[in-house]
């Protein structure tokens, strides 16, 4: 007897993860390979972080207690209550428990082309159907999105700061488009770089912000470097908050998860050493595009998104680039397929990706100047087609 799938999960796109480096080396026969794909870390993770995971190996014989601590920590360092708070398994973790609670198949999904490809794909795998509004100047179009709430729309995500763009939302923006929200929708609001964005003027965070249909999430991913480990939380009132509790799984996040994620909460002085580190990345690497002629979007995270003419293009110079020993992420899967994303790294790394950029971009590698062939931009002809 044949097994059949539901129609959801046979016609699934899994979400590709970037290259890790011990592949690139074995496909080009490198010994130095550098990853700018995944907008990890470059400083590596907190050191707090890793000796509370020492101190915590002896117990992994013992079940954790669910994030029960975490949230606790969590609490006492933002000022909310425990029963605001949900941990998990980074923040894909919370979400994917956020869509089991919540929706049923065939409900409707609101976003955005252009913005996280692990939504699109968690979307898909809990069978919703996800309609998307069609990006202005590489941000998120509020105006194009609110124009799309239907009675159907149950789920509104949008990532602030977006990734793979970088684009923030501001105060007056949310609120404006939150009042063309009905209040039985559910906003996703995902905060994945929020440390990165703190000093852009009007940057607008929902952590503590409690709103009847808002579910916040942040991550130890990026700016505490704890990626390996998986581990993130998610904000919103009690009422949100505890359905999803009784879904989750009964003993996520694990031992040393928790313990890592407790500890990185504390780790001021490495993260303001991220912060600063990825500030200065920025800033060298804005210039080095100017100096190359080389366009870029303006970012407000961890990461540059290039824009190229064409899809060929964007492929050819990730190619490339790996060839140079240097993992960059193509942006087909963000439905941005004319698009390369380029994490910022330690001075190092990025000075290594300027020289090899340098040798690459002549060779017929022609950058778009952000607005399209024929001045028509990508991510409408995106959100044409797959929305």
């Amino acid at each position: 007897m044949k097994i059949h799938l539901p129609p959801h999960i046979a016609s699934l796109k899994p979400y590709k993860p970037g290259k890790p480096i011990a592949e690139v080396m074995a496909e080009y026969g490198l010994t130095d390979v550098i990853k700018l794909a995944s907008n990890e870390n470059p400083l590596g993770p907190s050191p707090k972080a890793m000796e509370a995971v020492r101190r915590a190996i002896p117990e992994i014989h013992l079940y954790p207690n669910g994030g029960k601590s975490l949230r606790e920590a969590i609490a006492k360092k933002v000022g909310l209550s425990v029963d605001q708070l949900i941990a998990g398994s980074g923040s894909e973790g919370v979400m994917t428990t956020f869509m089991r609670t919540f929706f049923s198949p065939s409900d409707e999904a609101l976003t955005s082309a252009g913005s996280f490809g692990g939504f699109y794909v968690l979307a898909h795998a809990a069978g919703l159907n996800l309609v998307l509004a069609p990006m202005k100047d590489f941000a998120y179009d509020l105006d194009a999105m609110a124009d799309r709430i239907t009675p159907k729309t149950k789920l509104i995500y949008i990532a602030n700061p977006n990734n793979p763009t970088g684009s923030t939302i501001g105060r007056e923006a949310f609120e404006s488009f939150y009042e063309k929200v009905p209040p039985n929708v559910i906003i996703l609001h995902d905060e994945a770089y929020y440390d990165f964005a703190l000093d852009v003027p009007d940057f607008y965070s929902l952590l503590t912000d409690i709103r009847a249909n808002v579910v916040t999430l942040r991550t130890f991913s990026k700016s505490h470097g704890l990626a390996g480990i998986r581990i993130g939380f998610g904000s919103g009132p009690r009422e949100l908050i505890e359905p999803m509790l009784k879904v989750k799984l009964p003993f996520e996040p694990g031992t040393l998860a928790q313990a890592a994620g407790i500890a990185a909460l504390d780790d001021d002085e490495f993260l303001a050493h991220t912060i600063a580190t990825n500030r200065a990345g920025k800033e060298y690497l804005k210039k080095s595009f100017e100096g190359m002629g080389i366009p870029y979007i303006e970012t407000a995270a961890n990461f540059f998104c290039l824009p190229f003419l064409a899809e060929q293009d964007a492929k050819q110079f990730t190619d490339e680039m790996e060839r140079h020993g240097i993992i960059t992420r193509w942006l087909g899967g963000f439905g941005l397929p004319d698009c390369v994303r380029i994490s910022i790294g330690t001075q190092a790394e990025n000075e290594r990706a300027i020289v090899a950029m340098k040798e690459i971009l002549p060779a017929n590698l022609v950058i778009s100047n952000g607005v399209g062939v024929n001045g028509i931009n990508p991510l409408e002809k995106v959100a044409a087609v797959t929305g």
